[in-house]
């Protein structure tokens, strides 16, 4: 995908929606971005490392993970092409990363530095002014993001977080039907469960009337 096209995919993002090309040009500025392309299994962070910028995904689909209390690596987000990932730890300036970030697929990230922009933003730019409002609410959001993540974590049984999952799915896509970004594999990592367990689960609730579903579609009855 040429630079030019990946581009017009950031430009969906909340951080840069409705903006004249003018505008995203001297956005991207603040931001200091820099377009990066990856290989799938590639690291884009480790931990431990520094996390002083942000990442938009412009195509692909990386990886955020964390390690629980046994030392085994848990999905903590992924992130597809229009999403963005690490906000909160590039405003932090957060100089050891508390999770590892990877390509699941080949993938091309927009990469965002936010200092320029607080530089600006506290001389009293009226344009930098505008673009940090819009950050703070992507940070709002991650924040609602996060609150899901602990809802789902915090059911015992995998029916419930299941259950939990799928309508915060139906919730953000507005639709009683809708596509899970995840396979089998990559589900049973973020719901933190047995895959055979959770195969054997989603059985049982389609036999129960409970959801439908097709690979990754899925309603809620």
């Amino acid at each position: 995908m040429k630079q030019g096209q990946d581009l017009r995919v950031a430009q969906g993002h909340k951080l840069f929606s409705e903006l004249s090309e003018s505008d995203f040009s001297r956005a991207l500025g603040l931001f200091s971005a820099r377009v990066a392309t990856y290989k799938k299994g590639e690291i884009l962070r480790a931990m431990g490392m520094p996390f002083s910028t942000f990442g938009l995904v412009l195509s692909g689909t990386v990886q955020v993970f964390s390690l629980d209390m046994d030392g085994e690596p848990q999905m903590m987000a992924n992130v597809g092409a229009g999403e963005s990932f690490g906000e909160s730890l590039a405003y932090l300036k957060t100089e050891e990363s508390p999770v590892n970030v990877i390509a699941a697929t080949d993938a091309a990230v927009l990469w965002l530095d936010i200092a320029t922009l607080r530089a600006r933003t506290a001389e009293g730019d009226a344009f930098a002014l505008a673009i940090s409002e819009r950050f703070s609410s992507v940070l709002a959001l991650r924040a609602l993001f996060q609150n899901d993540r602990i809802q789902i974590l915090s059911k015992p049984k995998i029916r419930d977080r299941l259950v939990t999952f799928l309508s915060q799915c139906e919730r953000r896509s507005g639709s009683r039907t809708f596509i899970i970004p995840f396979d089998r594999a990559s589900l049973a990592v973020y719901l933190g469960v047995n895959r055979t367990a959770l195969s054997r689960e989603l059985a049982k609730m389609k036999n129960e009337g409970i959801i439908d579903f097709f690979r990754s579609s899925f309603r809620l009855l």
